[in-house]
């Protein structure tokens, strides 16, 4: 018996990197997983395909987490699909892509968050499980100072995580919880390679200060841990860096 058997977990942006490693641990204790993507279908398809070789449930669905019709259909696809919803990864983010519009990094990072939130919760039964993934970056901003170049990136994503909060006391009348995993910069992730090429030796030097930095896998590990975890609602699981917490107001 897995951990999540007859469950159904959707993970925002997961057609690659962290999001897939996560779909992929989910879907091996049990749950039948929602792969989200939003251009890069190829890619989606290859994560439900080695899903299914292994024994797993899975599908991909095409959304657009900045727009309402986005969210309703990819909160949709996981009833139309497996007849429930239990798991909501909200794993998606960004801000440092080339060509987005000025506010792109608020819109994915806080509205795109609630909303999505807001589509599954009717759906969620008691018990069901919130997860949001942050860094240390944008979870510690107001008190520690970060590069330049992700500053924007990591308000928007501070922002997020304020407004989840303020959905708590909702979210109990519910009986769904809501944790928040915080990491260090992780290596080999786009915002990691964005980061690193815009301000070069960034993460050589993230990583001397820390002494290591996670792999996508093993952080994705310590995200999927935590649709299950037994914590309190409100619960931030860091991962990494803890020189931080000493910094940290």
């Amino acid at each position: 018996m897995g951990l999540l058997d007859n469950k159904t977990a959707i993970v925002t942006g997961s057609s690659r990197g962290i999001g897939a490693e996560v779909a992929k641990i989910l879907a091996g204790e049990g749950a039948a997983v929602v792969v989200n993507y939003r251009q890069k279908a190829p890619r989606a398809n290859k994560v439900v395909g080695e899903i299914q070789a292994a024994g797993g449930r899975a599908v991909a669905v095409g959304a657009d987490l900045t727009t309402q019709e986005g969210v309703q259909s990819l909160a949709s696809a996981a009833m139309e699909e497996f007849g429930s919803l239990n798991v909501l990864v909200l794993n998606a983010s960004g801000g440092m892509e080339s060509g987005m519009e000025g506010d792109y990094a608020l819109k994915l990072n806080r509205d795109a968050q609630i909303n999505m939130l807001n589509a599954a919760v009717p759906l969620m039964p008691e018990g069901s499980r919130v997860v949001f993934v942050t860094s240390h970056q944008a979870h510690f901003v107001e008190t520690v100072p970060t590069m330049p170049e992700y500053e924007p990136v990591a308000r928007s994503k501070r922002a997020g995580e304020d407004a989840l909060r303020g959905l708590l006391p909702n979210l109990a009348e519910k009986g769904i919880s809501l944790v928040v995993v915080s990491g260090d910069m992780i290596e080999g992730t786009v915002t990691a390679t964005l980061l690193d090429r815009s301000n070069p030796g960034a993460i050589e030097a993230r990583r001397a200060e820390a002494g290591k930095l996670y792999s996508v896998e093993e952080f994705a590990a310590e995200v999927a841990k935590m649709v299950t975890a037994d914590v309190e609602s409100g619960h931030t699981e860091y991962v990494g860096g803890a020189d931080y917490f000493g910094k940290s107001a």
